[in-house]
Parts: structure tokens; sequence; C-alpha cells
């Protein structure tokens, strides 16, 4: 199965388990940038619950510009900000100390362009996940792409638009209950070398 979607900031469960169950995945690069999406989002599991974390980017005066033209706007120390939301919220999860090394120069690294930064994420989380792809980027944008499971609807971070994935432990869940669909983080650093089992047990079900 040939799946298209969109590279994300620490892309959700949904992204991954997509990803984990196909032959090959087609990265849409050749898009408009929209705001309220997971393109500069991701939300991991806080103290209080369902947190937010957003990189800044730079909007043009133009109406339309392409996804990997956009910069991030480094004026603000988001870095620093994630990577101490990060720790607050899972440095006491099972396996947070076991990936730290490998994510944290991500934080301390000078990034110029949000999709060359989502990429560079991704790469690591299949790193840590010693998870192989097959993967290949858009040359032009398509609508309609023969052959192939359209997932690009996943990156609105609006809309829930799947049926919630099977439990595992998160660290506040006896405060504020299990939260579907978070960051890959959140399942890395709970599951740790599970977290490829759990991906490949999932499907992807629609609400009905």
């Amino acid at each position: 199965m040939n799946i298209i979607l969109h590279p994300t900031y620490f892309p959700n469960l949904a992204h991954f388990v997509a990803m984990a169950n196909a032959d090959e995945v087609v990265f849409e690069v050749d898009d408009n940038f929209l705001k309220q999406t997971y393109r500069n989002r991701c939300y991991i599991y806080g103290a209080n619950g369902k947190l937010a974390l957003n990189i800044p980017v730079i909007h043009t005066q133009k109406n339309r510009q392409k996804y990997r033209d956009v910069k991030i706007f480094n004026a603000e120390k988001w870095q620093d900000h994630h990577w101490k939301s990060l720790l607050s919220a899972y440095r006491t999860s099972p396996f947070f100390e076991y990936y730290e090394d490998e994510l944290q120069p991500l934080f301390q690294e000078k990034a110029d362009f949000i999709l060359d930064f989502n990429f560079k994420c991704f790469e690591t989380i299949c790193d840590c996940l010693q998870l192989e792809l097959n993967t290949s980027k858009t040359e032009v944008y398509q609508k309609n792409i023969e052959n192939t499971n359209d997932y690009r609807f996943l990156v609105d971070a609006k809309k829930e638009y799947l049926k919630p994935f099977e439990t595992y432990n998160q660290v506040f869940q006896e405060k504020h209950g299990f939260i579907n669909n978070l960051s890959i983080l959140d399942l890395l650093f709970n599951e740790g070398p599970n977290t490829l089992n759990y991906l490949e047990s999932q499907t992807l079900s629609p609400l009905s």
C-alpha cells in the first residue's frame, strides 16, 4: 500500500500508524502552507492535560506561500520552551532518558525552514524506532493520485477524523485519563522499544 501525507512536526500517532503499515510513503512538499495544522504544531501530555507545542513561523504578505519556503521565527526562544516542556512532561516516563541524547540536539541547533526541520525530527524518530521506510517526495501538487491512499487530511489540527487508538500507559493518565492521538513522542517515551509493535498493530478507522 502506498500512502501520501504531509510532513509534520513530530507527527501524531495517526501519521505514524499510516507510515508503519505502508509499503511506500510519499511526502507532500509542493503544497501551500496553511495555519491551524500540524505542519508547525504537535500535542503532548503535560501535567495539566493536552499541551500544544507551536513553532512560530514568519508569514509573508502574500496570500499563498509554499510550505517549503516558510521560515521559522527564531527571535522567540521556542526551542528552549519546547525542550523544557518535554522535560516537564516526560522526565518521569519510563523511556525518556533512553532517547534524550538523540532528541536534545534538535532543540539546540538553529533551524531555518519549517519543512527541513520537520524532516530532521522525522528522521531522528525513525532512528529511535529503528524504522526503515521507503519514502519519496512530490514534485508537483496533485489533487488525486492513482494507487495511493491519501492521508493528507490528517494534517488538519482542528478536526478528529479517526476512532481512538488502543490505550497505553501515559504519565498523567490517572489525573486526566487517556488522551488519544498525541505526538509520537508521547508513545515513544512511554512505550520505548515496544513503540513500533504498537504502531503496526493499530489501524486507521474513520469515525462513523
